[in-house]
């Protein structure tokens, strides 16, 4: 409620300096220019009365106006516990608030005026009540038009200052609804836009004014002299105008150049492409935001570091956790890791996606933790009770990932560690997946995963040899195994074997 009452102060506030300044900086040359007109006392209180009736009309209809766009505010001001749909209506309807302001003040507020006052006027002029120049009206309507000009300039500025604190005020008190603090005006005025029209018209529109009042004063002159004044008064408004567009023009671009730079940097951020502005060439305000928008990203580059170097000491700790229950597959994450990585670099893949890769094998096993010792550790075969145990441990560490905290950093773990047992022809598990329905990831760590298993030791059988175990994968193409993923792992693993036989002969 205090909040509402301190907003409608400020705008009631603003509509009368606005108005006065207006009227007494416009108005002003047009009461002085028309003070030789001769009006006798009937006709005076004729024209107060066409005034007031109109006044009168302007308020109706301007405050039918400001009253529709200022009812979604005061819903959401006066509201104890606004819903979602009452909190967006009302924002979007403060960061409009500035440009209804102006339409408020150019259509029902002139309009209202100044229409009901010509028509009656010039009524009253055919009808003979009135004994004044019919071209007087027209200079009436510049007149107030004039006034209206200047005021809804004044009012939007003031206004922009008027619904801050308020916009504040609602995103303060909005804590739970975190969205609402992106909320945008849908109603956008370019800077460049603003300054121009403000320069245009404040430089134009004193000019404009002096001419038309001299006008008035001297249409008692000649047609000559009329014709000479109006060319040498077309020439001071022709420059005037250039005068204020390029004015107007230089300042905007000005302030737009980096505007348009600190934008487009902020969107590189918001697509976490975290670069400094290398290019701080300003000599104003700007180049402290320049300076502090580098500190910024500076900030967060830390804390993404940081952030990457504390995940990678998660998932070891946890692979070496895994490991440290079963001392005979001790170092099998890391080797898979290790292997998925070259196999997943031989395939093309970017380094994003290999870091990630890398990150999946190292915890592809990590839901293993949910399996019994008994199971795990068991030295002879497993009854089928018992595997279904081992079978649930890709789900076990895919839920397990999904706890971690921001999601975002683990989410594309998930498919790898779920899909690491499925098979080509469908017969893994936990989902039955085919073909190419399992992730690349998921298939890759299959291969590193089957090798490294078959060529370990066991307490009840001792590992296989490379030959035997590469034989299997091969053997397995196409039914267990992706065909050219096992291609690639074969050519690996026959390199390595011959640097080694290479580095054994030289010694």
């Amino acid at each position: 409620m205090k909040m509402y009452r301190q907003f409608l102060r400020n705008l009631l506030w603003n509509y009368t300096i606005g108005s006065l300044l207006a009227v007494f900086g416009v108005g002003g040359t047009f009461i002085f220019s028309f003070s030789t007109l001769e009006v006798i006392p009937e006709e005076k209180s004729l024209l107060f009365f066409i005034m007031l009736g109109s006044v009168l009309c302007m308020f109706m209809f301007e405050g039918l106006y400001f009253y529709k766009h200022l009812k979604p505010i005061r819903e959401l001001l006066l509201h104890t516990n606004p819903n979602h749909e009452v909190i967006e209506r009302g924002l979007k309807e403060l960061y409009r608030f500035p440009v209804n302001s102006v339409k408020r003040i150019m259509l029902p507020h002139f309009l209202g005026l100044s229409i009901p006052a010509a028509i009656t006027t010039i009524v009253l002029i055919q009808a003979n009540k009135l004994h004044i120049p019919n071209l007087y009206v027209v200079y009436a309507l510049i007149a107030a038009f004039s006034v209206a000009v200047l005021h809804a300039l004044i009012e939007y500025y003031l206004t922009v200052q008027a619904i801050q604190p308020v916009s504040l005020y609602i995103k303060s008190n909005l804590q739970s609804q975190d969205e609402f603090l992106f909320l945008e005006n849908e109603l956008l005025i370019p800077i460049s836009r603003k300054f121009k029209v403000t320069v245009i018209l404040i430089g134009i529109l004193p000019i404009f004014l002096f001419l038309l009042a001299a006008q008035v004063k001297l249409s008692d002159l000649t047609g000559m002299e009329m014709t000479i004044y109006w060319q040498w008064a077309g020439v001071i408004l022709l420059f005037t105008i250039i005068y204020a567009f390029l004015t107007a023009k230089y300042l905007s671009k000005d302030i737009e150049k980096p505007i348009r730079q600190l934008q487009e940097a902020m969107s590189n951020v918001q697509n976490q492409n975290y670069e400094y502005v290398r290019v701080n060439v300003y000599s104003d305000e700007f180049s402290q935001v320049f300076s502090g928008f580098n500190h910024m990203i500076q900030a967060i580059k830390t804390r993404e570091e940081t952030n990457k170097q504390l995940l990678e000491s998660f998932m070891a700790a946890l692979s070496i956790t895994l490991d440290a229950r079963d001392p005979y597959t001790s170092g099998h994450s890391m080797r898979v890791a290790s292997f998925s990585y070259e196999l997943g670099r031989n395939l093309g893949m970017s380094k994003e996606e290999l870091e990630q890769l890398y990150q999946t094998a190292l915890l592809h096993d990590i839901g293993k933790v949910g399996v019994p010792d008994h199971v795990l550790l068991k030295d002879g075969k497993l009854t089928e009770e018992e595997f279904q145990y081992i079978k649930a441990h890709p789900v076990i560490g895919e839920n397990i990932l999904k706890q971690v905290q921001p999601a975002n950093q683990v989410i594309g773990l998930l498919p790898g560690i779920r899909t690491h047992h499925e098979r080509m022809d469908g017969k893994g598990y936990p989902d039955g997946l085919m073909g190419e329905e399992i992730p690349l990831v998921g298939r890759i760590i299959a291969v590193a995963d089957g090798f490294d298993a078959m060529t370990s030791d066991r307490p009840y059988r001792k590992g296989m040899s490379v030959e035997k175990a590469l034989e299997i994968l091969t053997e397995g193409r196409g039914t267990q195994w992706d065909s050219k993923i096992v291609n690639e792992f074969v050519k690996i693993i026959m390199a390595k074997r011959e640097l080694l036989d290479i580095k054994q002969n030289a010694g």
